[in-house]
């Protein structure tokens, strides 16, 4: 049920402030993290620690990215869809980041130990193939792409759906736990996808149904005959 009868709208200074701050806090923080794991301040293992930020982060933009949508129904207003795209980009950043520290830190640019890494550890294909998907999004997201694209584009960006599963559970998988901190993660994640779950088993009922009908007049038909 909406929370207002009619939809409200930022003024265009309110958004580009709201923005220019979402902006200074996402850039603002990876950049610090990167400087305090330089600089040695992120505890005894700094680069576990930026692993770990970075990766959970990536995870927080893109439960957030899932809560705009719903919002925007439940203010009702267009606003939160303004701030989708953006917030979208900053969890690339962050995964990209996440990836980054791992191969470039961790393993020190050891290219047969990232490979065998990969093939050893299916956590880690579970995180590329989420990774992949959203450099697909990242690089489809801008407006003449989008028209171009048609239908297409839609499809392509309904995999967001599919990209939060594999991101929490490569986190659940490092974690060696989907309990203590994942398991929030998880409820938090099945709270926003609940009404999509809902709408999509509604339709594929509707399909079945449709379908049953259909093959009914079929018989129909034939038995006239």
């Amino acid at each position: 049920m909406p929370l207002r009868k009619k939809p409200f709208r930022f003024p265009p200074w309110q958004r580009r402030g709201l923005k220019a701050i979402i902006h200074g806090f996402a850039l603002g923080y990876v950049a610090w993290l990167f400087l305090a794991g330089i600089t040695d301040q992120l505890g005894p293992d700094p680069v576990n620690t930026l692993i770990n930020e970075t990766g959970t982060w990536a995870i927080h933009f893109l439960l957030l990215t899932l809560t705009l949508s719903p919002l925007a129904k439940w203010l009702p207003s267009p606003e939160p869809i303004q701030f989708r795209r953006m917030i979208g980009v900053y969890a690339f950043v962050y995964a990209f980041a996440h990836l980054f520290t791992y191969i470039f830190f961790e393993l020190q640019l050891d290219m047969a130990l990232v490979a065998s890494e990969i093939v050893s550890r299916p956590y880690i294909i579970v995180g590329m193939i989420a990774l992949i998907l959203l450099v697909a999004l990242t690089a489809t997201s801008f407006k003449r792409l989008q028209r171009k694209m048609g239908r297409k584009w839609q499809t392509l960006h309904n995999s967001i759906y599919l990209i939060l599963p594999l991101a929490l559970l490569h986190f659940s998988w490092s974690q060696k736990t989907f309990w203590q901190e994942p398991v929030w993660y998880w409820l938090v994640g099945l709270l926003l996808m609940s009404p999509r779950i809902k709408r999509w088993y509604s339709t594929y009922q509707r399909k079945q149904q449709g379908r049953k009908s259909t093959a009914k007049k079929g018989r129909g038909k034939e038995n006239i005959v």
